[in-house]
């Protein structure tokens, strides 16, 4: 794997890379010299060490953020003026996505294609619709008011919200961490960016890239660790807002400890997104459909459609068609080419989905291809992909969010039935109508209670990076993507003067 930065020299004769935190634009050691291993998913070989960022180490990353945002060295400048450095970070990305792809198959598992499409030049991309998102923003209007002596003059500004806590996952760590960084910058905020502790190499790179593009010392601070400096940085004083990706359960706490400083919170929490299948669908549409959405990251994706719900008459064939699907695709080490799914992220996440699908059989689920570990994959945390028919919607295999290769397919009997399943949830992140009829497919489209909703498979998981992305009840707070994820970034200020005065 190709070393991005100099790496803290190691005090002992290993190997493996070793990298430390970035502050106030430069790499230093973590305060108590603690490491942890980064892990490739694939072979379980230990491919780095990053530093397990300690309180104190949040609290000096803050005061670096705190300082650069104070003195205005970056929110000061131009909307025009951060653009241009932003574009400079795009492009160098662009230069350097043979690496950025290398990194994210060995740390994050990607399949080679989807690391180069999906990951990395999703992520490039994202940056790039944030870019030309600030010429269409409006950061400042102007307007007559009324005064109690006539009238005056009034303004309403946008200004950055301050220091931004940034914590993502590792499912698409380039990219969430862009979805984040991108706008926060954009905005005008300093940044402290803590990847997962899973996938931190790609979180780390984006210091060197952005100390390459023009960004100012302290505007962008990267640590790395787990639990540790993600509570640090939520209740730090000095962090304005937090933006989080992550699981329900751990953005509840993130929220209950942000508020107690009154912290704006930005939650893009879990997901279990109803796909609806008509009876006049395109069936052998759906089924691909279906087959992508469960392999794509080894189903480690919040927005994928994992609860696919079919009218009765179509259920048998969908099921049929789908199961041949899965059975069709070739899991095996992403770094291989011919892999068309690679591993989950870690052994204790593929526990997880075994002890579901467990559940599910249980349960009394019909298990219709998968739910073993596959032959002849002893290293790496692999699962075949999986498929469960005729399962009842109150199971905990169609509530309980897999991250993992496993679909479920619920028979429905009448329209009005297949909207109350659909909304039959705790999350409320994407959706999908497919239907011959596109009318119908947008009024039930209008029904759920999701934040996304693709009809007739239109735009993959969600439909556009230039569409607000987020969702409604446990699936979050808040949206990002666009004009959208910048505003969250922004406070408004109103301004007004007499006339003449």
């Amino acid at each position: 794997m190709s070393s991005f930065f100099n790496p803290t020299p190691s005090s002992g004769s290993s190997s493996v890379p070793e990298y430390g935190l970035y502050i106030n634009g430069e790499w230093i050691e973590p305060g108590n010299r603690t490491l942890i291993d980064v892990d490739n998913p694939a072979t379980e070989d230990i491919i780095a060490r990053v530093a397990e960022a300690t309180e104190d180490d949040v609290d000096k990353a803050v005061k670096a953020a705190c300082a650069a945002h104070d003195d205005g060295r970056w929110s000061a400048l131009s909307p025009k003026e951060r653009q241009q450095v932003l574009i400079r970070f795009a492009d160098i990305m662009d230069e350097r996505k043979a690496e950025l792809v290398e990194i994210d198959i060995a740390e994050c598992g990607s399949v080679g294609w989807f690391a180069d499409a999906g990951q990395v030049g999703g992520a490039i991309a994202h940056l790039r619709s944030t870019i030309e998102a600030m010429d269409r923003f409006e950061w400042e209007k102007s307007s007559p008011v009324h005064f109690g002596n006539g009238v005056g003059q009034g303004q309403v500004v946008r200004e950055s919200y301050g220091v931004a806590a940034l914590i993502s996952a590792y499912n698409f760590p380039l990219w969430l961490n862009m979805t984040k960084l991108a706008p926060a910058l954009a905005a005008g905020c300093s940044v402290v960016l803590k990847p997962a502790s899973t996938t931190p190499l790609e979180g780390l790179i984006l210091a060197e890239i952005g100390e390459q593009a023009g960004i100012p010392a302290g505007v962008l601070n990267v640590i790395t660790g787990g639990r540790v400096p993600t509570t640090a940085l939520t209740v730090h004083p000095g962090v304005d807002m937090v933006s989080f990706t992550g699981s329900d359960s751990v953005g509840a706490q993130i929220y209950e400890q942000a508020a107690r400083s009154i912290k704006k919170v930005v939650l893009e929490l879990g997901g279990k997104s109803p796909n609806i299948v008509f009876e006049d669908a395109d069936i052998d549409a759906v089924a691909a459909q279906v087959v992508t959405h469960t392999i794509i990251q080894a189903g480690q994706g919040c927005s994928l459609l994992m609860r696919t719900l079919v009218h009765s008459s179509r259920h048998d064939e969908l099921v049929e068609k789908v199961a041949a699907g899965l059975q069709a695709i070739t899991v095996g080490n992403p770094a291989d080419p011919n892999s068309q799914m690679g591993p989950l992220i870690s052994a204790a996440q593929r526990a997880k989905v075994e002890e579901l699908i467990a559940s599910g059989v249980e349960a009394g689920a019909e298990l219709v291809t998968g739910g073993q570990r596959p032959e002849g994959l002893d290293e790496g945390f692999y699962i075949e992909p999986t498929l469960f028919a005729n399962v009842d919607n109150s199971m905990r295999i169609a509530q309980e969010e897999f991250f993992g290769p496993v679909n479920v397919i619920i028979p429905f009997d009448t329209e009005d039935e297949a909207v109350e399943l659909a909304n039959d949830s705790i999350y409320g992140l994407s959706g999908a109508v497919n239907s011959a009829d596109s009318i119908r497919a947008y009024k039930v489209a209008r029904r759920l209670r999701t934040g996304a909703v693709i009809i007739n498979g239109g735009g993959g998981a969600f439909p556009d990076i230039s569409m607000p992305f987020g969702g409604y009840k446990a699936s979050g707070i808040g949206r990002e993507y666009g004009e959208w994820g910048i505003e969250e970034y922004l406070q408004t200020k109103s301004i007004g003067w007499s006339a003449g005065k």
